[in-house]
């Protein structure tokens, strides 16, 4: 298709458990559309997470092919503008407040300027923080540390978002929210988005769903 963001092709990845190799994912094929929402469900130790680090470049193959945008590497700087990543654990640096670890995100890129100070504030409006702008992590709930890096994710205006069970960590009422913060952001700035997630109801909010099940991706 045109409009191709991500393409996996027979994606094979094994690890090995003291004298045995394990098969975690064979013939893996995906195609993401730019804008599309996709979840990715699984038992535990099927495979997901592995999957993600390959989709966001963060590991490679065995075997197979990935292709972003028919680039075929990319670079870390390249990365941080491809993909932004939402985690079960938030990954927030302790000793920084909201505001200054969205823009975490933007110094990978270089030394945040005024415009780029801008935008993690806009963000965290965007996420209903900005009275929790200058509190540190330990001063926040779990739902609004999810929603810091919802924005952390979102700063360098990735073409994709890759989440990883973000709500594992959150009661039944704030995921709800996380997820609904979560797809409108991505429908609103045209963001790809790939979740990974145990919940049902979650997933049957993406536009497409598919099931890993013995190493490979199914329709659910």
């Amino acid at each position: 298709m045109s409009d191709t963001l991500l393409a996996a092709r027979a994606l094979r990845k094994t690890y090995l458990s003291g004298d045995r190799r394990i098969e975690v994912l064979r013939s893996v094929d995906l195609d993401l559309a730019a804008g599309e929402s996709v979840s990715i469900r699984g038992e535990s130790g099927s495979g997901k997470s592995t999957l993600l680090h390959l989709l966001a470049g963060l590991d490679a193959p065995d075997s197979g092919e990935m292709l972003w945008r028919g680039e075929k590497t990319l670079t870390a700087a390249h990365r941080a503008r491809f993909v932004g990543m939402v985690f079960q654990a938030f990954y927030l640096v302790p000793e920084l407040d909201a505001l200054a670890n969205v823009l975490l995100a933007a110094r990978i890129l270089g030394r945040p300027d005024a415009a780029a100070r801008a935008r993690a504030a806009e963000l965290l409006a965007r996420v209903g923080l900005t009275a929790r702008a200058q509190h540190l992590p330990s001063q926040l709930s779990g739902g609004e540390r999810q929603r810091v890096a919802v924005a952390r994710a979102l700063m360098n205006r990735p073409l994709l978002i890759v989440a990883d069970e973000p709500t594992g960590n959150l009661d039944e009422h704030t995921g709800d929210a996380v997820i609904d913060l979560l797809l409108g952001l991505c429908a609103e700035t045209k963001t790809a988005l790939i979740l990974v997630t145990h919940n049902g109801a979650h997933a049957k909010k993406t536009s497409r769903q598919l099931l890993l099940h013995e190493g490979q991706l199914h329709h659910a």
